[in-house]
């Protein structure tokens, strides 16, 4: 059995700060029909398994969540595969329909799986508690398309919920701003 080179820790009353990649760091979320597979999907998971969304930004080749599990018992890993194999799927999918030349860059040369969306494994996961250091994860996630020169402001960015934070304009994520720790 292969040995996970992760551990994730689901312990309750902490949240999640995540990240995770397309495959080959490729920019598959580069237009608005797979961002809102992913929207989408965020939406589902949140309902199925129980977990706030404190801040997001969907770039181009990755995705950066904070998210506060509500349920004394969860999964992460569970909530990651939640969001992340509806997005693959329905990609890959309507990729093979339209016959694109993009399904070549999803190629694993393996017979299964033939194609991949996301980077394998489950990205990056951190338990966080303190005040200060979720402030600055979101932050640092708000500011991940200025820092890439992809708009001026934070909340020029609409998929992201900086607009949200800053303006009080929904994006396309709802924001739970009121379980938010506020120091």
């Amino acid at each position: 059995m292969k040995q996970s080179k992760y551990s994730r820790f689901n312990t309750p009353g902490e949240a999640h700060g995540m990240s995770f990649t397309c495959y080959h760091n490729l920019k598959f979320l580069n237009n608005d029909r797979t961002r809102n597979y992913l929207v989408e999907s965020i939406n589902r998971a949140r309902e199925v398994h129980m977990f706030d969304v404190w801040a997001y930004v969907i770039m181009p080749e990755h995705v950066h969540l904070l998210i506060f599990p509500t349920e004394e018992e969860y999964s992460i890993s569970e909530i990651l595969r939640a969001i992340k194999v509806p997005v693959a799927k329905r990609a890959i999918s309507y990729l093979k329909k339209c016959k694109s030349g993009i399904l070549k860059f999803m190629e694993t040369g393996l017979m299964k799986p033939q194609y991949r969306f996301w980077q394998d494994g489950g990205g990056y996961d951190r338990n966080m508690t303190d005040y200060e250091e979720l402030v600055n994860l979101v932050d640092y996630i708000h500011n991940n398309p200025v820092r890439r020169g992809l708009c001026e402001s934070s909340v020029d960015w609409f998929w992201s919920s900086a607009r949200d934070w800053e303006l009080g304009i929904d994006g396309p994520i709802k924001i739970n701003k009121e379980t938010f720790p506020f120091s």
